[in-house]
């Protein structure tokens, strides 16, 4: 109590830092309306990919051309994520969310009358990606706020919508393309991705003290101007230039205090591996339809494939966040996320080697479930990184990180394709990133292993030296200091 006594009640609009999450009651139900903004955000954006072989036949454009609609949405969405954050913390992430559902709403919906591949980038794209970016960062945030111990496995049951999802709405994205085309397939996603504003509504900030109240250490409330030690009361209208120096000062300070988290080590190797991880994680998702089709895999296999992969995507969310939420594993979640993203690497390096729908349907399996197992860790490992305090502004620069990987990532992939005349070169480049993006941590780690040896090695040297020096005494003869070892009687 008394830390949240002593504690500086900020201005704005935002909700007061608590010292103790709630851990749960009305926790849970922004845990549900994450989970519906997962769907809304990252399912949708999966099921892009089911529009892929659509747009390259009616706009008759290659592989790499048509593949740059998915890399925009998902490098708008990573790169304005930090603009998300500010927002959400400026505002509020009840009124940030509900305005990404409107832009990604509306970019939706007017890709359904798009023209051109160019109009797709500009709407789909840029718009929409805009949109889930205000959404997706201030969501998975505000759940942060609410859980500390639970942290865990809160996470892994609000971003297994993503693959709850996928399930859904994969075959769901084929039958309405079927049946309306394309272009009535991305109105009806329009109309579904509006859910972000009812989530959006359902963020409730934590309860915030008065702001004109200020509680002493000895409990007592004072209100109004506060009185030095003289009774005198405190000028509460500074001079204009005085004042202009303190908000310049005050928001020099905020900002430094709000991204002071970036000089921490642990945090710049954590922010190398999610480079890495993100030149790898979008190239399966966006090429696992068309390899299958090409490999004369059918379409509604090719759908049922996605549901398969989100369906792992849920138990690899909440099997690993609830997991990792044990004592004796609390202190391994780093562990846990390194084996998740090296499966990764596994499973795209044997893809290529997987050319029926029989065999496909074990990399969906186990590529889906460490997938979900990642996506939930990310969070919980950056919190425990930059504690629960810089969470938002720490995802915000994490999802900032994806961006350009996410952009040239399936692009380059798919120049590949349109080289080689296969998928090959593609997914083993996308398994080599998941390996260096595991090698970084475990070289991270070890040379932190040797530091600490040597300094431990160093300290028992001193240790020694120092005991030895105890053992000799000085004897001063004649202005001659001589020193002569102690011996035993």
């Amino acid at each position: 109590m008394a830390a949240v006594r002593q504690e500086r009640l900020r201005g704005g609009r935002g909700a007061s830092r608590v010292a103790n999450p709630p851990e749960g009651g009305w926790g849970w139900m922004v845990v549900a309306s994450c989970f519906l903004a997962t769907i809304c955000i990252r399912a949708v954006t999966r099921c892009i990919s089911m529009f892929f072989v659509e747009f390259q036949m009616y706009f008759e454009r290659d592989y790499s051309t048509t593949a740059w609609i998915h890399s925009m949405i998902d490098c708008t969405t990573m790169l304005c994520a930090p603009l998300g954050s500010f927002l959400g913390n400026r505002l509020s992430c009840r009124v940030t969310v509900f305005l990404g559902g409107l832009l990604s709403s509306a970019g939706l919906v007017l890709s359904s009358f798009a023209s051109s591949l160019e109009f797709l980038y500009a709407s789909l794209g840029i718009l929409t990606g805009l949109g889930y970016a205000l959404s997706y960062t201030t969501a998975i945030a505000m759940v942060g706020k609410y859980f500390n111990e639970r942290k865990a496995l809160a996470y892994g049951i609000a971003l297994s919508g993503s693959g709850i999802g996928t399930f859904v709405l994969a075959p769901a994205v084929q039958l309405l393309i079927e049946h309306y085309s394309w272009r009535g397939a991305l109105l009806v996603l329009g109309g579904f991705v509006s859910n972000l504003c009812v989530c959006g509504a359902v963020m409730r900030p934590l309860e915030q003290k008065p702001a004109e109240s200020q509680i002493q250490p000895d409990g007592n409330k004072q209100r109004g101007p506060q009185r030095n030690d003289f009774n005198e009361a405190t000028p509460t209208e500074p001079l204009a230039s005085s004042q202009l120096l303190s908000r310049g000062q005050s928001f020099f300070f905020k900002v430094k205090e709000e991204f002071g988290f970036l000089w921490i080590p642990r945090f710049l190797v954590l922010s190398v591996s999610f480079v890495f991880l993100a030149f790898g994680c979008s190239v399966p998702v966006v090429y696992l339809v068309p390899y299958a089709l090409s490999v004369g895999v059918e379409h509604q296999h090719t759908a049922f494939l996605m549901s398969i992969f989100g369906v792992s995507g849920i138990v690899g969310n909440i099997t690993f966040g609830w997991i990792t939420d044990r004592t004796c594993l609390k202190r391994h979640r780093l562990l846990s996320y390194l084996v998740a993203i090296s499966m990764e690497g596994l499973c795209c390096v044997f893809l290529p080697l997987l050319r029926s729908f029989p065999l496909l349907v074990p990399f969906s399996i186990l590529y889906g479930y460490f997938d979900g197992a990642y996506v939930a860790l990310i969070p919980v490992v950056t919190s425990d990184t930059v504690g629960s305090t810089h969470l938002a502004s720490a995802l915000g620069v994490v999802y900032f990180l994806h961006a350009i990987p996410y952009l040239v990532s399936p692009p380059i992939g798919g120049w590949f394709v349109d080289q080689t005349g296969n998928y090959a070169l593609t997914f083993f480049i996308s398994g080599a990133s998941f390996f260096l993006s595991s090698l970084v941590l475990v070289a991270a780690s070890l040379t932190t292993c040797l530091m600490a040896l040597c300094k431990r090695t160093l300290g028992q040297g001193k240790r020694s030296r120092e005991a030895n020096r105890s053992k000799i005494v000085p004897v001063f003869s004649q202005n001659e200091t001589h020193t002569v070892p102690l011996r035993k009687r």
